[in-house]
Order: C-alpha cells, then structure tokens, then sequence
C-alpha cells in the first residue's frame, strides 16, 4: 500500500505509480486539515509547479481541494520557481505554498513541497503531522474536491503571476551596474526548467552579451534528470569555451539549486562557490551576522567564519534548518553542498537564481574570475578539498549499512576518528578538517558518501577507505 512520507524537500514518488491524481489530492486533504488546525486557512495557499509532465493538471488538483475545504486557492500561471513561491508566500502573507515537483530528481518522479507560511521549507514537526494525516486518509480516499468552475464562482480560486515583483525585487538584491559596467558575457542554461524567463531577463537587462541554452519546456529534462551537476553541463561547458563567456550560470527544475562554469569552462564545485559567497558578502558587503551550514556541507566555511570573526551555525541536511536560522536574522547566508543558498533579506528557501546572479556581481566587481577568487581564499585560510558520492541501496543494502554504521569505529583507513558527530548521519572528524560522513537519503533509495580533506591525495585516500570499510567496495 501506498504510504506518503516527506524527506528532507517534501514528498517525492514516481509518476503513475504512487504519484497519482488520488494521492495528491490525499495529500492536499492533510494540507488543507493542517491549516484549518492552524487556523490559516482564511490567507490562501499559493500554488504552482515546475515543467514535468501535467505539472499545471496536478495543481489545478491542488487547487479543487483547497477550495473545497473553504481556502482560497492563487494558482500560478505557468511554471514557478520554489524561490518565487517562497517570496509570494511572505509578501502576501499567505498560509503557505504548495508546489508540485521533483526538482533535481529524474523525469520519470513528481512531488509536493509544502511550505507554511514563513516561506522556508516545512520543518519537521509539520511535515510529520501532514505526513500522518494523509496516511490516516489514504485508504478511504478521504479528501474534499469541487470543480475549478465551482471554485473561481466561489470566489476561491485565484490567477497569480508573481513573477514580475519578484524580478524587481531582486534588483534590490543583486549590484547590476556592476555587471553592466564590466561588459560580462555570460551562457545561461535552465535545464528545461522554471527559470526560464527569470535568469535570462535579468541579465538580458545588465550583462553585455548572454547566451541562452535548453529554454524550453521539455517535461523530459532532455532525457536526464534536471540537476546542474558537472556530468549534466557538457553542453554549458561547450557554450562558455565557444563564446569565450566569463561564466556560465545553470538551474535545476525548480530553480533551487545552481551550477557554476567559471571561465575556460571548468565546473566550480557548490562547497566552493559557497565559501567565496560568504567571504564575499562579508568583505565586500560588510554584513553584520553568522554563517550556516548543513553538517554534509565544507568547513571552508568554518575557515571563512573564523577569518572574519563570526560564528558558525551547523544544522542537520535540510535547507529548512537554515531558512529558521535566516528568519532569527542569525545568518549572512546559510548553504548546502547540494547546491542551495540564500542570503540575508532574502527568502528562506534555497534559490539558483539568486545563487547565479550573485557569481556575476563577484565576478564583475571584483574583476577576477572564480577561479582566481578560489586561489585567493585558499591563501588566506588554506585548501580545502571536497567530494560526495551516491551509492545506490536495496532494501539488504541498506539494513547492513545502519548495521555497520552503528559499530563503533577508531578510525577510516589510516585516519584516526577523534570525535564521532550525529547530527544528521554519521560523521567522522578524523582532525585537520578531516572528515567523513554516511547518511541515508530521504528522498531516493541511495546512501550518501561525503568526505574532505586539507590536500586531493588525502580526499582520495579518505574516500578509498570508507568504501572499502562501510561498503564492501
């Protein structure tokens, strides 16, 4: 039997499988019940989707049971970032959002991120009460629906572009003379995604030539998954070394989550980009606040924040952890090595296109490209070097694991464990920035490999012996 569970983004399945028309409206039917519980319901959710196949026919499913269940329903007008919904959420002070995608996951999944009314992703606490609702009703098919027709007479159901206010509020957010007067020439590829229309305009309007990839809807994702890792830009890689661009600038689905070309085409990796984010902010900026991360996340940004002389927030994996911290006015910025970030004054939700504009204003202010900043940094707070692995599980898999994990360990290989955290996993501090960490992923059938090191020899040493002792491999 179908059960809904929500990880560390939401409640993610595979399409016709258990992502049906049935269970997202199930779904919607705890959403609805939260709220009433809240007492929210009267503020309205705004709903909206990313370009997987029938993204709008699952929103507009959303949006018949919001309004059966008395909630006004303001239903975006075609594909929205989970940022976008995030700033529509607070400005209009809605009850919350829904949107329906996968984001980084392959064509063939779906999914539901609900975030309540603070804009970040929920916390735990609610996604847990939604989560147990929807089971309770999944067996009778318990949820309340009126037609779309129903809704708008009602008065339930509202159109809602907020695309226009939150381009404009980014010009409040991002130094775009800056990136007019250094002439940049810039590729850009949305993967098929929602951040078409966002990204390229924004920049169409300040950099001297762009260059746009992939902008169309494509529910396929061009046969792969919409995630801007290093295997998934080739033809980003191409389009700065063909037009001599000084950066290239990639979104996933939902336009979260960011990928990096810095100039001659190399891929810059997220726990990098993240720590010459905070250094820049910092210096450049001059903002008052702490850093965060996720405990699967580079201490480079520990290296940062001690540099600065400001204080380091570690959280478990989840950017809903960090949108709390950024709510408190606790943090700069808060990242994750899965290539999210937000910044102070911004929404507490990871946002690519942010993330994207923000490599262009380092890049023109500063006149040096990320590569060379990256030099900088190591010189001023030493190298640090980063990998992360998916290895896929089966259900025997995934019970040796726990098994093994839970053993106790006095060291990786040669490395010596000095202190074992367990914030999120298990991680090894194995000294010197060392470390290695094991969790189990929340959202796909995969156990995550993440390590660091002072030097490469020493990451690939590092990585070698937790295959070897916790994989078998």
């Amino acid at each position: 039997m179908t059960r809904i569970s929500f990880g560390t983004s939401g409640w993610r399945a595979i399409m016709s499988d258990d992502f049906t028309f049935a269970n997202v409206k199930t779904c919607c039917q705890a959403i609805a019940d939260y709220l009433q519980r809240e007492k929210l319901a009267a503020r309205g959710v705004v709903i909206g989707h990313d370009s997987r196949f029938m993204g709008e026919s699952f929103a507009a499913e959303c949006a018949r049971v919001m309004a059966a269940n008395g909630i006004p329903a303001y239903l975006c007008i075609r594909e929205t970032p989970t940022p976008v919904i995030a700033r529509e959420i607070i400005s209009n002070q809605r009850a919350g959002g829904i949107n329906i995608t996968a984001s980084h996951n392959p064509p063939t999944y779906n999914g539901i991120k609900f975030s309540p009314a603070w804009g970040g992703p929920a916390l735990p606490a609610t996604t847990s009460w939604i989560a147990d609702r929807a089971n309770e009703l999944l067996a009778a098919r318990q949820y309340r629906e009126i037609t779309l027709d129903q809704a708008r007479e009602d008065g339930r159901l509202h159109a809602c572009d907020p695309r226009p206010a939150y381009l404009e509020e980014l010009k409040s957010k991002i130094d775009l003379e800056a990136i007019g007067r250094a002439g940049l020439k810039i590729a850009i590829d949305p993967l098929y995604g929602t951040s078409r229309g966002y990204l390229d305009q924004v920049l169409r309007n300040a950099a001297r030539e762009i260059n746009v990839i992939h902008d169309w809807r494509d529910p396929y994702f061009g046969g792969r998954r919409p995630e801007p890792a290093a295997d998934n830009l080739a033809e980003l890689v191409q389009a700065v070394r063909s037009g001599n661009a000084d950066l290239g600038l990639a979104t996933d689905g939902d336009a979260d989550r960011f990928g990096i070309i810095d100039r001659g085409g190399e891929f810059i990796e997220a726990n990098i980009f993240l720590a010459l984010v905070a250094d820049y902010l910092l210096s450049e900026r001059s903002w008052e606040g702490g850093l965060a991360r996720s405990v699967a996340t580079t201490h480079l940004l520990d290296r940062v924040a001690r540099h600065h002389g400001r204080r380091l927030y570690e959280t478990p994996v989840g950017f809903k952890f960090i949108g709390e911290l950024l709510t408190q006015d606790a943090i700069v910025m808060g990242g994750e090595e899965s290539a999210g970030l937000t910044i102070k004054g911004h929404v507490p939700e990871k946002d690519g296109i942010l993330a994207c504009l923000l490599a262009a204003e380092m890049v023109a202010r500063r006149g040096k490209s990320l590569g060379e900043q990256r030099d900088d940094l190591f010189a001023r707070v030493g190298p640090l070097y980063s990998r992360r692995l998916n290895l896929r599980l089966n259900d025997e898999l995934s019970r040796k694991i726990r098994e093994v994990l839970a053993e106790p360990h006095a060291s990786i290989g040669s490395f010596k464990v000095e202190e074992i955290n367990k914030t999120d996993g298990v991680k090894f501090l194995l000294g010197a920035d060392r470390w290695l960490l094991i969790r189990l992923s929340g959202t796909e059938p995969v156990a995550r490999l993440y390590a660091e090191a002072p030097t490469a020899a020493e990451l690939n040493d590092l990585i070698s012996a937790g295959r070897r002792q916790f994989f078998n491999q």
